[in-house]
């Protein structure tokens, strides 16, 4: 007994809920020009959860034969009645005659729903043919004068231009004719000072001095190569000092070395100064000394090569920077006339349409 007075309760619900969805389409206005507009509302009135389906309408489709959809719209609701739905469809004709608007369909809840059946009237426009003279036909194109305040701008901008553009030619030409000053840096390479000293022991070698008669020579050429790389190497004036002052500024040295360079520059003194007479062996053995001594401080990690940059006067440093502010200058130049062009072409394409 219970569960046949659900049934029916469910059934009534159903019947409830189905007898308040209520579709209704009316059309404003009803009689419209040719090509005039007149618009379809179609108002659902259902519960908040219904789902509603309104018919599916493309513009420029045709309703009916001679009534052409402009546009249509959904999703909206009735400010007087919030819980309507609306859709509302644009429609115009150019054909005058009396139109039937079949019904439209709506779905609530996959139910199908049927509006009334529409009319719509389009109604030609009167024309009295018994004055013909009152229309005329379509005018020829016509030509319209152009007055010089229209392009006076235009003209004297067009001017400018070209005195502009000759002003950089000329400009361009006094550049390229006007030759820059070209320099030229060098990348030179150079000895160490132990390469250069031990190049110059290797020319005493090769000239045979250790054993030559002429010992004071040979000491000379020794000692001065010595000297030089100290220079070098150490950087004061060796070549202006005596031996003992060179020797007390190599204290810092190995001591070992330092003990055969001041034998070396002894056995030169006497030889120099005293005609002291030296042995072949003796020789040798100075020469070995002075060899071993570059050896020994020598430093190897050093560059060897120089970049010399020539040194410019005042006048080519004046000229390159002449150059510098022309070239800047002309490119300016070149950019103003670009841009007045641009401007002068827009200026009459917009006078032209």
């Amino acid at each position: 007994m219970k569960r046949f007075a659900t049934i029916i309760y469910l059934g009534i619900s159903a019947l409830c809920a189905f007898a308040q969805a209520n579709v209704q389409a009316k059309i404003d206005p009803m009689e419209i020009l040719i090509g005039e507009q007149a618009q379809v509302t179609i108002s659902v009135q259902a519960q908040e959860n219904d789902k509603v389906e309104f018919p599916v309408l493309k513009s420029r489709q045709m309703l009916v034969p001679g009534v052409e959809v402009i546009d249509s719209h959904t999703g909206l609701t009735d400010p007087l009645n919030p819980s309507n739905r609306l859709m509302t469809i644009t429609l115009t004709s150019f054909d005058g005659k009396v139109y039937h608007l079949p019904p439209f369909k709506v779905k609530v809840n996959g139910k199908e729903l049927t509006t009334a059946d529409l009319a719509l009237k389009v109604v030609e426009m009167e024309v009295d043919t018994t004055k013909l003279d009152q229309f005329y036909g379509p005018k020829d194109v016509q030509d319209v004068p152009f007055q010089w305040s229209d392009l006076s701008l235009s003209f004297w901008l067009s001017v400018l231009l070209l005195l502009l553009i000759a002003l950089n030619y000329y400009l361009y030409l006094r550049l390229r004719d006007n030759k820059p000053i070209i320099t030229h840096i060098k990348i030179v390479k150079r000895l160490l000072p132990h390469q250069k000293a031990m190049k110059e022991i290797e020319q005493i070698k090769a000239d045979k001095m250790v054993s030559s008669e002429n010992q004071k020579e040979y000491y000379t050429k020794l000692t001065d190569t010595l000297r030089r790389y100290i220079e070098e190497r150490y950087g004061f004036s060796a070549m202006e000092m005596t031996s003992t002052e060179i020797i007390e500024r190599l204290m810092a040295t190995d001591q070992q070395s330092l003990d055969e360079l001041r034998q070396l520059f002894l056995t030169a003194d006497l030889v120099k100064f005293a005609k002291y007479s030296t042995m072949i062996n003796e020789n040798d053995a100075n020469l070995v000394s002075a060899i071993d001594f570059i050896n020994q401080t020598k430093l190897e990690n050093q560059p060897t090569e120089t970049v010399e940059k020539p040194q410019l006067s005042e006048a080519d440093q004046r000229s390159q920077k002449e150059r510098r502010l022309l070239k800047i200058f002309i490119w300016l130049l070149a950019i103003s006339c670009v841009s007045l062009f641009g401007y002068v072409v827009f200026n009459v394409y917009q006078l032209l349409n």
